[in-house]
């Protein structure tokens, strides 16, 4: 039903006024009396074999919504009721700050793909915490990143100040250092930079009575020397895991009109799909396995999710699989889980 009326008729709109326009129906249908006992029986699956303790903490299911979606925190229960083990949101700055100029989403149909250029919209850590504070017995990350006029020498600081505000009220955090759309944000991602923001958060983890994990989120266009410095760095630093990956700069490809392939930005969807598993078993054998990793990227089907738990992923996030497929995407891939699992069983 999705694909073939709510899809059409979304993907008339302008893609970012489209996703404020769900985001509110959603909100709106959640106000009618039990309407989340409805969503959670059409949407939800409960099964214990789908439960997974990484770093730390215990997921109901190994699928997760991620960061961009919800920015500011405002539909965290809802996004839940539609089965999602985990809700990571943001990026969140320090101020709140409008993004770059519109128009700045793109709808790639051909290659069942988006180029966004947000650019870090939100509106600042404070509010979101003002929310967060309201929502219990829900997995939420914490995506944080920096102000697009902070310095990069002056970066640091941003991050600490998202940390710190956060830190009570989020389950880990994502330290956002791979957005292409921030000027000059990638450059963080050196060996040098990347270890002195880890190792500072991590020692302000320390002040607190509960220290709650640490994760890199990197980019897939990274060359696998860079790669191997990511491995580096999570072992000197210590921090807890990796998310892998956001989007791409890279055009390879595509189907779609030259106008809309020609967007700057970071691509999602499809084609991100290939490079994110490689980028993720790379990891993986390369590090023995021996940091969680949280597989995003191109994921539209089972069978995308599985490759990625098979690459080595330990939870998976959906983004644009999501616009792309519907909310069942959700329940079809926890169903496809455990008949994976339950394949493993009978041939061991």
């Amino acid at each position: 039903m999705y694909r073939f009326i709510f899809r059409p008729l979304l993907f008339l709109i302008d893609p970012e006024k489209a996703h404020h326009f769900t985001l509110n129906i959603i909100s709106l249908i959640h106000k009618i009396p039990k309407i989340g006992i409805v969503f959670r029986y059409f949407f939800q699956s409960k099964d214990p074999r789908l439960e997974r303790v990484v770093f730390g903490i215990k997921f109901k299911n190994p699928i997760g919504l991620a960061a961009g979606f919800d920015k500011d925190a405002k539909y965290i229960r809802e996004f839940s009721n539609f089965g999602f083990g985990f809700v990571e949101i943001g990026t969140l700055t320090p101020k709140a700050q409008t993004g770059n100029a519109k128009k700045r989403v793109f709808r790639l149909t051909k290659d069942s793909a988006i180029i966004n250029r947000l650019g870090f919209n939100n509106d600042g850590v404070d509010e979101a915490v003002k929310r967060i504070k309201k929502v219990k017995g829900l997995i939420i990350g914490g995506n944080i990143g920096k102000n697009k006029d902070t310095l990069n020498s002056k970066s640091l600081e941003d991050y600490k100040y998202c940390f710190i505000k956060l830190h009570p009220y989020v389950d880990y955090f994502a330290i956002n250092l791979s957005s292409p759309n921030t000027p000059g944000l990638r450059k963080l991602q050196k060996k040098k930079s990347l270890y002195e923001i880890l190792s500072e958060l991590k020692k302000l983890n320390l002040n607190f009575r509960i220290q709650k994990p640490i994760l890199l989120k990197i980019d897939p266009d990274l060359n696998n020397e860079e790669l191997l410095d990511i491995i580096s760095v999570v072992r000197e630093t210590k921090i807890d895991g990796v998310i892998a990956s956001n989007t791409t700069t890279k055009r390879n490809n595509l189907k779609s009109e030259i106008n809309l392939v020609s967007q700057k930005g970071g691509l999602s969807g499809k084609p991100l799909l290939k490079r994110s598993t490689e980028v993720i078993n790379f990891l993986h054998k390369k590090s023995n396995g021996s940091f969680p990793i949280i597989g995003v990227g191109g994921i539209h089907s089972p069978n995308d999710a599985i490759e990625k738990i098979r690459a080595g992923a330990s939870l998976i996030q959906l983004y644009t699989g999501f616009i792309y497929e519907g909310p069942f995407l959700i329940k079809k891939i926890n169903k496809a889980i455990i008949r994976e699992l339950n394949n493993i069983n009978q041939n061991n």
